[in-house]
């Protein structure tokens, strides 16, 4: 992943290798940074909320907090209105569902809400350009949430494969 910091025009000269050693790891942490600066760019959008950014953008990558919805009282619209507010901060950082790379999706009751939600998620996705996914139950912050959905995506130009 730290290989995405670099630029491909960076020249092997001008790029600058930190080694972050960790006494427990066999291998350490290794960060790459241009010549020009020693602080990669982090920027943080909707951080409103005392807690967390609901979107940060680093390295081209697009970091989408977990997003929920606790309007609609069943799994199908919980996910549809969360899935809405996954575009829209998509949207919102210049980027879209065609450039998902990662979903992370919690489920309250995998055995009863897994259908509902993945049907959903199937008519939502852009199936040309599919993330790679995980689902599990978990626990989530309130009772009456359902649904939880994190992603990650690309920003920039279209970079899906019909994009």
């Amino acid at each position: 992943m730290f290989s995405t910091m670099i630029s491909r025009s960076a020249r092997p000269s001008s790029i600058r290798r930190t080694a972050i050693g960790l006494e427990n790891r066999r291998t350490p942490i290794v960060r790459f940074y241009s010549s020009q600066s020693s602080t990669p760019a982090i920027t943080r959008l909707l951080t409103d909320d005392p807690r967390m950014s609901k979107v940060v953008v680093h390295g081209g990558i697009v970091y989408i907090s977990g997003q929920t919805d606790a309007t609609a009282d069943d799994i199908v619209g919980q996910t549809r209105n969360t899935l809405q507010k996954v575009d829209d901060l998509l949207e919102a950082a210049g980027t879209s569902k065609k450039n998902l790379l990662t979903a992370s999706i919690w489920l309250k009751d995998i055995a009863s809400d897994f259908q509902g939600m993945n049907g959903v998620w199937n008519e939502w996705l852009d199936p040309d350009n599919k993330p790679v996914r995980a689902t599990v139950e978990a626990a989530l912050a309130r009772e009456v949430l359902l649904v939880e959905v994190q992603v990650t995506a690309a920003i920039g130009e279209k970079l899906g494969r019909n994009g």
